[in-house]
């Protein structure tokens, strides 16, 4: 990798010998390891047994998780906001295993509308809940820095699965506590 980034250095114009690009390879490959780092990811592991035997009934929800990924088009970040609930059937999560596993798959190449569903999945796979729901709100770099250069756009995506998708109440107090949490 290290060679290929000297190599799209030069492409460029640039000298990857120059005082302030010597380490870059070294450092772009650093750093696709740690953004790509959810490819090694499990989701047992990331679990690690965190599930506990609990009578809760009532939605469960982390919200504002911040996650930061990689377009899998052109490579740029997007960076947002996932809101992840749940209604439990006798077992509950670790509350921190909720932002592990949202950035066990953000950290991935990626498209937005993918990692929503990617993350509901996951909750209902580990949990067997009665339902799962999951919004995220991005700022796309790729919408930003190049393209169509809209500053102030953002995407939304949502996964609702279960009592989330079939119950409209359910997926109104949701989509009113995510609305609460970006305030």
């Amino acid at each position: 990798m290290e060679r290929n980034v000297a190599a799209i250095l030069r492409h460029i114009g640039e000298d990857p010998a120059r005082e302030g690009l010597k380490a870059t390879p070294r450092r772009v490959r650093e750093s696709f390891e740690y953004l790509t780092s959810g490819y090694k990811g499990n989701l047992k592991t990331i679990v690690n047994g965190a599930i506990y035997e609990d009578a809760a009934d009532e939605m469960i929800a982390v919200c504002g998780i911040e996650m930061y990924s990689l377009c899998e088009h052109h490579l740029l970040p997007f960076v947002g906001k996932a809101h992840v609930a749940y209604l439990p059937k006798g077992r509950i999560i670790g509350l921190s295993k909720v932002p592990r596993i949202v950035d066990m798959y953000a950290r991935r190449l990626q498209v937005q509308e993918r990692l929503t569903t990617q993350i509901a999945e996951a909750v209902m796979e580990v949990l067997k809940p009665r339902g799962c729901g999951v919004v995220i709100e991005a700022d796309h770099f790729c919408m930003r820095m190049r393209g169509v250069e809209k500053q102030s756009s953002y995407a939304v995506t949502s996964c609702m699965l279960g009592r989330f998708r079939a119950d409209a109440r359910t997926r109104s107090e949701f989509l009113q506590l995510v609305q609460q949490a970006r305030r």
